[in-house]
């Protein structure tokens, strides 16, 4: 069960691998570019060298991929659903030659075009990158249901899969805080086992590949994304640590999305609030 956090690609896409080593991070998750823009710069040699160079001497596995902020595969609007869908495909094609065999994203949303409607253009999007881009999984990240955000019930990652006629290369990321701000209470053992139950159900837990493990600022059904420290929001210490000893995820990689701090401290707290978990689980 490796535990990490996101890292910052400041400076370049190869530092965002010894921050990690600093922290003591045994997996972590990175943008291939700035997420908050289309410009897609690209990969030179020397970059390409940098980043394999650090791979091969740091022991950080897997390093898994998330993509930018401004894809919408799931937007009513034919202009911005088709440059997500090129985005997309390049930042899919950044992670291959950088060796990222997973990639998060966000379903998108529907802007007020329907669940249905949205949930068909996901998938159609999907097919048409999986298509032309090989070798890297798709893996989509649960949501709080925040606007017409979808992928906040576990029936819709269901539907975009049964669409797709990809569905061996699509996975899930679930996201904690994300889940619990949708409605799903995770906030006690006895929670955690029905959500988990209904998860297996309706997805199947073999589908899980990541989790984004984050306490939640908001109450359980806000529909609002706020994440928090682990242990101090309101799923509490009791509802992560059941993520952290379900033997069934023992192979996913977990990874910390919450406020970092200065120098990222806080990181470094969090780390050892997950590492105390897992520690316990074993015991």
């Amino acid at each position: 069960m490796p535990i990490g956090a996101h890292m910052s690609i400041s400076g370049g896409v190869h530092k965002a691998i010894s921050r990690g080593k600093e922290l003591g991070c045994e997996t972590i998750q990175v943008f291939t570019k700035s997420p908050g823009n289309w410009a897609i710069p690209p990969l030179t040699d020397e970059v390409k060298k940098l980043w394999h160079v650090a791979r091969s001497e740091i022991d950080i596995s897997p390093v898994i991929a998330h993509d930018c902020y401004l894809v919408n595969l799931a937007s009513p609007d034919r202009n911005l659903w088709e440059r997500s869908i090129s985005t997309l495909g390049a930042e899919m094609r950044r992670a291959q030659t950088l060796g990222i065999e997973r990639f998060v994203i966000h379903p998108g949303a529907h802007v007020g075009s329907g669940e249905e409607k949205g949930l068909e253009r996901v998938s159609s999007a999907l097919d048409r990158v999986l298509a032309k881009e090989k070798g890297t999984t798709i893996l989509l990240e649960t949501t709080a249901g925040q606007g017409s955000s979808l992928g906040y019930r576990f029936e819709h990652l269901a539907g975009i899969m049964k669409r797709s006629g990809h569905p061996d290369r699509i996975g899930v990321c679930l996201d904690t805080c994300h889940i619990f701000a949708a409605g799903y209470d995770i906030g006690s053992e006895k929670g955690y086992a029905r959500v988990m139950s209904e998860l297996d159900s309706v997805v199947g837990l073999d589908k899980l590949r990541a989790i984004h493990v984050n306490d939640s600022k908001r109450e359980l059904g806000s529909r609002v994304d706020r994440h928090e420290q682990i242990g101090r929001g309101k799923i509490g210490y009791e509802g992560i640590a059941c993520f952290l000893s379900d033997e069934r995820l023992e192979a996913l990689p977990f990874i910390l999305e919450t406020p970092k701090g200065v120098g990222n401290k806080r990181d470094k707290c969090n780390l050892k609030v997950l590492r105390e978990m897992r520690v316990g689980k074993r015991s």
